[in-house]
């Protein structure tokens, strides 16, 4: 999950900006425009107390926390009115590798007469997704890739003229143009692309053959502080299960501070700020360092199916065309303690508020009758592992995806109380933004675009896994400009979250938390589920969006779309 939107860039939301155009879409008038059944705020607060308690123990996936928190679902889900939505069963088994590292030796780096340690977890972080034993990375040769992205299409190859094999990649964060102003450029300018992400990095590392892949943090175009780092990419790891048991990827994936990088390049002769400005310069060439990293660690191995839970409203007259809620159901587990030594994250915005309004949602839905087609309420698992739940969905649908019309995504709602707007993520890329248009009128609100795409919020939620397969969804946050205090107090709220509560053990649930503005905001999300479930329309992406051609091909076949 991604910290709140709403950071301290909401208040310079100008040049850069996402658009969305205008489009003939729109959504049914009795979904937009006509009565709610009311929405239970009882159902919000309560689900959202019990999921984040310390008995659910931070709802990792394959521990006692998910056994709780399927079972709970499960009873929520059931006395919604919802109907179990695999087949007769209510959950999807999602198999999982869960590997959690143990004796760390220090990150050393050695070569040009010196030798430098760096300790495990202040200043590096690692982890494998290779289900081994022990990993020994020895004598390995370093390399500074620049921003590690192979892109032909882009004429881009940070590994030019190198053989990876054995070595340690060093990488910067984010992609080339993060830094400019506009959304246009190589890599679509201050917006990021997939490019950027961490995932992309070491999946390339791994084909490139490199031994290990080392992100340099800078807090900036990463998002986020070194604490999210830290306790993320600490204890238990979830990955998804592969036939080559992850052998197939770098022996170490891992982050190191900023400063540690300077170090290093320092020791090898190079400066880190030259370095990364020519770094963004196409032709850019991998960079030896001349040093070579030693690092360490063993592994304990546990295999288990974690389990995606699926509940459904089937449609009236058109039950095999089906319209998605999806929230990620999980959290963090137990990770670093806090000041007063308390070691859960609770998780309760990030994402029990999400996991609460599925069900919410689902009882309205009930009480208002079938609509034409089917409403899916998908809460998914290990969404901080790496999306895999909805990644395992998307790869093992249970219902056809040429036959799901859209979605609807939600990951850590508002509690900072009403907002005058919304929050659109990954505006301008679909025919949904008309039927959206519709309901915020309907709901007297406005649209905000994204105020950082460079922070590529589109590729860190569960919206992700269906998207890059064809399907349209929305990716719809609460908004920054409060009632209350306007755009200077939603930033100050989003800035505390991330800075103090997110991914870590102070996301607890607060009696005294406004849910005025979750409310309005579930509001939305009925409109926009209703009005794909009542029309007879297929939306799309806009003509010459990355995903325009999977759907396209998506409903070329026989019976799809």
């Amino acid at each position: 999950m991604k910290p709140l939107i709403i950071g301290a860039a909401a208040l310079a939301l100008s040049a850069c900006a996402t658009t969305a155009p205008a489009t003939d879409y729109a959504a049914p008038a009795s979904a937009a425009t006509g009565d709610i059944p009311d929405l239970s705020v009882d159902t919000m607060r309560e689900m959202t107390r019990v999921l984040s308690s310390d008995e659910f123990e931070g709802r990792a996936p394959g521990t006692p926390g998910e056994e709780k928190t399927v079972a709970y679902l499960i009873e929520k889900f059931r006395e919604a009115g919802l109907q179990p939505g695999n087949n007769g069963s209510w959950v999807q088994d999602v198999p999982l590798v869960e590997i959690t590292g143990e004796e760390f030796s220090p990150l050393t780096v050695s070569g040009s007469g010196q030798s430098m340690q760096f300790d495990y977890g202040s200043q590096y972080v690692g982890t494998t997704y290779r289900a081994v034993p022990s990993i020994d990375i020895d004598d390995s040769e370093m390399v500074f890739v620049g921003y590690g992205i192979v892109a032909p299409e882009k004429g881009w190859n940070d590994y030019a003229g190198i053989d990876m094999k054995g070595k340690t990649a060093v990488i910067l964060v984010n992609d080339p143009d993060y830094e400019t102003e506009a959304l246009e450029g190589t890599f679509n300018g201050r917006a990021m692309t997939y490019y950027g992400r961490w995932t992309y990095k070491y999946e390339e590392a791994a084909r490139q053959g490199a031994a290990a892949a080392l992100i340099v943090h800078d807090t900036f175009p990463a998002a986020y502080g070194w604490n999210v780092v830290e306790s993320s990419w600490s204890g238990p790891q979830a990955y998804a299960q592969t036939a080559d048991n992850g052998m197939s990827e770098t022996m170490m994936n891992g982050w190191i501070q900023k400063d540690v990088a300077g170090k290093i390049l320092a020791a090898a002769g190079q400066d880190l700020a030259t370095l990364s400005a020519r770094a963004r310069q196409k032709g850019f060439r991998p960079v030896p360092l001349g040093l070579r990293a030693d690092v360490s660690f063993d592994n304990s191995i546990r295999r288990f199916a974690s389990r995606n839970v699926i509940g459904m409203l089937p449609g009236a007259t058109r039950p095999d065309e089906y319209v998605l809620y999806t929230a990620h159901w999980d959290h963090l587990g137990r990770c670093k303690p806090n000041a007063a030594g308390d070691d859960i994250c609770n998780g309760a915005i990030d994402n029990a508020t999400g996991t609460a309004a599925l069900a919410a949602l689902g009882d309205a839905h009930a009480r208002a009758g079938a609509p034409d087609r089917s409403l899916v309420f998908l809460a998914v698992t290990a969404e901080e592992s790496g999306l895999l739940g909805s990644e395992y969905y998307g790869a093992n649908p249970v219902f056809p995806l040429d036959r799901t019309v859209g979605g609807v995504n939600m990951d850590a709602l508002s509690l900072a109380g009403p907002a005058r707007d919304v929050t659109v993520v990954g505006g301008g890329k679909s025919e949904l933004d008309g039927y959206l248009d519709q309901v915020l009128a309907t709901e007297n609100r406005v649209a905000t675009p994204e105020p950082t795409p460079e922070k590529g919020y589109y590729y860190r939620s569960d919206h992700f896994s269906l998207a890059k397969r064809g399907v349209p969804m929305f990716y719809v946050d609460g908004g920054e400009d409060l009632v209350v205090g306007g755009r200077e107090a939603g930033a100050a709220v989003a800035k505390d979250y991330t800075e103090n509560r997110y991914h870590g053990p102070d996301d607890e649930f607060d009696p005294g938390w406004d849910w005025s503005g979750a409310l309005a905001d579930l509001r939305v999300y009925y409109r926009l589920g209703r009005a794909l479930a009542e029309t007879d329309d297929w939306p799309n992406w806009l003509p010459g969006d990355e995903f325009r051609a999977i759907r396209d091909e998506s409903c070329a076949a026989a019976g799809g779309c």
